[in-house]
């Protein structure tokens, strides 16, 4: 079988073949309409293709059978804190996701090797061990971030308040799903904040935001015109799940659940769910090695998702090495688009692992993994950051990100980050009082 990196290649050639001729003075007007009209009979032909039949438990979609293909667990963990340490927990994962996702944008993309090399070629200390002093991708330093972020203003010299990534404004989104609509919202209403506060979104998300404009409801959402239902994107709207429902993951991966199905499929919905209930733990687990043990009781037991995560420990107990796990796990992966969940999930998880409880240690462990960067650190610091709370975060990794936010939902560009976690505290409050 033709491997998909060799398509783009051919893809490539043809592309360049095209411009080559155009430069001779070449009609190549009705080659191109031959190729388009090509492609998209081929796009739909692959679309229509039927799913071969998946092993017991594996690629489950249906809430009811996730809840009965689960491992046995408890669902529900007293939390023993005060308001204010709640608070605080809440703020140290607002801030830890948002200063892995700022460590991991410059780099989103790049492999490991790259990074190595790009940290060596700009004199960036490697470990990396703060955030990127030079831009390791030069060309793209005048792009704003979603059109609104400038670009350079990630790196250490320009920090000054935590700058726009859908990996934060995905967490935000779910905030006001939460105040909007309460505990009791559904994929419907999930569908509505994003029509009234999304203006543009990537992959599966690109998709189900236009399959909604075009008046489908979820779940078909995710299932029109979508390749990517098992890529990144439900993981990283994990979090607000979470925030909601600390010391309950059960009802931490339901709320993921309501919210994936938008998108996602399989194991885009397990990886969601899965992440949900890790940060829902990290509240009232102190360890994230158990963290990430435990979260895996509230997906099916032998799904893709779970053989992953165990997979990823195993190695990390037998290497105890976080050179040789990462090489294990790029290597397993080496086919798979480096934006899906699977992989990722196995780099995050890494990198709690041998991060051993050090903030700064896991961020950078984490991004120089590669692959997608800013959600894998995103991820890792989030959790962390709950269970290390606002005011065990080292001041290095905080204090650059300021007390604002930006965001680009629309009519909601700038957060304060204080305000963030007390608006979760609320909804964290009245989850846990029913």
């Amino acid at each position: 079988m033709t491997a998909p990196d060799d398509l783009a290649a051919r893809f490539n050639e043809f592309r360049d073949w095209l411009a080559f001729r155009q430069e001779q003075g070449c009609n190549t007007g009705p080659l191109q309409r031959k190729a388009s009209d090509s492609l998209s009979a081929w796009i739909s032909e692959a679309e229509t293709l039927k799913p071969g039949k998946p092993s017991p438990n594996t690629e489950l979609d249906d809430w009811d059978t996730i809840r009965v293909c689960r491992l046995r667990g408890k669902r529900r963990y007293s939390l023993e804190i005060s308001d204010a340490e709640l608070e605080d927990k809440l703020l140290g994962a607002w801030l830890g996701r948002a200063a892995g996702c700022i460590l991991g944008i410059p780099c989103e993309g790049m492999t490991k090797s790259e990074i190595r090399s790009v940290c060596k070629a700009l004199g960036q200390r490697y470990p990396l061990s703060g955030y990127w002093e030079q831009d390791p991708k030069p060309h793209l330093a005048d792009i704003r971030h979603y059109g609104l972020t400038p670009r350079r203003n990630f790196l250490a010299k320009n920090l000054k308040r935590i700058g726009t990534d859908d990996d934060l404004t995905y967490t935000l989104l779910g905030l006001l799903i939460l105040e909007e609509f309460g505990p009791d919202f559904t994929s419907e209403d999930v569908g509505r904040a994003w029509l009234k506060y999304l203006p543009v979104a990537c992959t599966a998300e690109h998709v189900a935001l236009e399959n909604l404009r075009r008046g489908i409801s979820p779940p078909e959402t995710a299932d029109c015109g979508n390749p990517y239902a098992y890529w990144i994107g439900a993981a990283i709207r994990s979090d607000p799940w979470g925030y909601a429902a600390p010391g309950q993951p059960e009802k931490a991966a339901e709320f993921a659940y309501r919210d994936a199905v938008i998108s996602h499929r399989g194991v885009g919905i397990h990886a969601e769910m899965y992440f949900s209930a890790a940060i829902a733990l990290a509240f009232v687990v102190n360890d994230p090695v158990e963290v990430c043990k435990a979260a895996l009781k509230e997906i099916p037991k032998n799904c893709r998702f779970s053989q992953t995560v165990q997979e990823t420990l195993r190695w990390c107990r037998y290497d105890e090495n976080w050179d040789t796990t990462t090489n294990r796990i790029l290597d397993k992966y080496a086919d798979m688009s480096g934006v899906h969940s699977i992989n990722n999930a196995a780099l995050t998880v890494a990198g709690l692992y041998y991060g051993r409880k050090d903030f700064g240690d896991t961020i950078g462990l984490t991004v120089m993994g590669g692959w997608d960067t800013d959600c894998t650190a995103a991820t890792a610091g989030s959790i962390l950051g709950a269970i290390l709370g606002a005011k065990g975060l080292p001041k290095k990794w905080i204090v650059p990100l300021g007390v604002q936010a930006e965001s680009y939902l629309m009519g909601k560009r700038i957060w304060k980050s204080e305000d963030i976690a007390r608006r979760f505290l609320r909804i964290a409050k009245s989850v846990r009082a029913e």
